[in-house]
């Protein structure tokens, strides 16, 4: 993938909102939690395995709740890559640690012509680079890992197959996605029937 395009200042992606509401005590007690003894690549780490590990997919773990905020991620300790991703958002913003929101256009799985946009994280790391983290969630077939030296996402994107990686960092996540999660209460319904195929 070319260089992203970063699409703000260093204060815009450790900023405070709706959907990385790092302001609420349980997501800053965590990560005061995660980041004791830890120096920043320690604090990155062990913030993408929680969400990685920690918070179940929603597709794997066939699970009908929709949550949409940081806080209510890890409340409920579900949600789809979207939701993932504000949690771990607002996890490293609550350490200080810049990190904003990347996204795929991915085939949803083995239906010809279906596709989804699966979200994921970028974090400025002390080097001055922007990494992407993918706390999807790791299964058969999907590993996705936090390497100092390198990227190791959950997905490779195939562009001869209509896949694509949209090349920004953009420091809120995006509208449209967080409507579909404020307009739907069913998650595996929402999965199969409202996913938008693009983000164009």
């Amino acid at each position: 993938m070319p260089k992203p395009i970063v699409c703000g200042g260093r204060e815009d992606f450790l900023a405070c909102d709706k959907y990385v509401d790092f302001c609420d005590p349980a997501v800053l007690s965590l990560a005061r939690e995660l980041s004791a003894g830890e120096d920043e690549q320690g604090r990155i780490r062990r913030a993408f395995h929680f969400v990685r590990d920690g918070i179940a997919h929603t597709w794997d773990a066939k699970d009908a709740r929709v949550t949409v905020s940081a806080s209510d991620v890890l409340r409920e300790k579900v949600g789809i890559c979207w939701a993932k991703s504000n949690l771990l958002a607002a996890l490293l913003r609550a350490m200080g640690i810049p990190a904003g929101f990347c996204y795929q256009r991915l085939r949803l799985g083995a239906v010809p012509g279906k596709f989804c946009v699966h979200a994921l994280n970028a974090v400025l790391l002390p080097s001055g680079e922007w990494r992407r983290l993918d706390a999807r969630g790791n299964k058969k077939n999907v590993f996705a890992e936090f390497y100092e030296d390198r990227e190791q996402l959950a997905f490779t994107v195939h562009e001869a197959l209509g896949e694509c990686d949209y090349p920004f960092i953009r420091p809120a996540p995006e509208p449209l996605l967080m409507r579909v999660l404020e307009e739907n209460t069913d998650a595996l319904y929402m999965y199969l029937h409202c996913l938008p195929q693009s983000l164009i």
